[in-house]
C-alpha cells in the first residue's frame, strides 16, 4: 500500500540512549505531533489516522541537524516538534533528544525528510 500521508520522527545518533529511552523519546513525539496536526490541520491528521498513522524513523548525527528540518517543516506548514527530556534517568534534564515532523502529505515530507538513513 502507498501511503499518501506520514509522520517522520528523527533521532541523534550523538546521543547514546537505550533502546528503552529512544523508544519513549519517539513516542513523545509522536503523540506531540499527531495533537498539534490535529488541532493546526485536521484533515491531514484523519487521512493520515485513517490510513493507519505511518510513522518512519530516521537519524541525523547532531543537534544542530534538527534545527535545520525544523525550519523547512515550519516553511511548508508542516507540524514540527523537539523533545527535550526531564532528566529523570539517563540524560541530563532539557537535552534534545528526537524531532518530530508530521503527519503530512508524503510527497511534503519527503521533501523535509528524504534524504535521512532509517533508523
Amino acid at each position: 500500500m502507498d501511503f499518501e500521508y506520514k509522520m517522520v520522527i528523527v533521532t541523534r545518533k550523538d546521543l547514546k540512549l537505550s533502546p528503552g529511552k529512544l523508544a519513549a523519546q519517539v513516542a513523545h513525539a509522536a503523540v506531540d505531533c499527531a495533537l498539534s496536526t490535529k488541532k493546526h490541520n485536521s484533515k491531514w491528521f484523519k487521512k493520515w489516522h485513517e490510513e493507519g498513522g505511518k510513522k518512519v524513523i530516521t537519524k541525523v548525527d547532531t543537534l544542530d541537524d534538527f534545527f535545520v528540518l525544523k525550519e523547512k517543516a515550519e516553511e511548508l506548514k508542516i507540524s514540527a516538534c523537539i523533545i527535550e527530556d526531564a532528566g529523570h534517568t539517563e540524560i541530563p534534564r532539557g537535552t534534545k533528544t528526537v524531532l518530530g515532523i508530521g503527519p503530512g502529505p508524503s510527497n511534503l515530507i519527503d521533501q523535509i525528510t528524504g534524504e535521512l538513513h532509517l533508523l
